[in-house]
């Protein structure tokens, strides 16, 4: 569970990562909705990967509600490129399962422990 655990995590953090990056670009992808960059993913992307504050604390509470961020936000990307009738959705979609990926095995894996 573990491996499952952070594989997915690591994968969350990584694309969101790319997300943010095409955000801080202008790609038309991110522009074509009319709504204004931010950097919700970027935020998010480091909330996933923390795995400890500095001071030694676990913080799985942080990478909970950060995925759970992520999914509400890719959930209102997928809305807004719907509402332009823009239907190219897919990497929206995508970046959606990956991020409800990331939530459930981390409900998982902290429920399990």
């Amino acid at each position: 569970m573990y491996v499952t655990y952070r594989v997915i995590t690591i994968l969350a953090a990584l694309a969101n990562g790319y997300v943010a990056s095409l955000n801080f670009v202008g790609a038309e992808s991110v522009e074509v909705v009319g709504l204004p960059t931010v950097d919700a993913p970027a935020r998010h992307a480091v909330g996933l990967g923390r795995r400890r504050t500095l001071d030694g604390v676990r913080r799985s509470g942080a990478r909970t509600a950060a995925a759970i961020g992520l999914v509400l936000y890719f959930i209102c990307a997928v809305t807004a490129h719907l509402r332009v009738r823009d239907h190219q959705v897919g990497g929206a979609v995508f970046f959606l399962l990956l991020a409800a990926a990331a939530l459930t095995v981390d409900l998982a894996y902290h429920h399990h422990r």
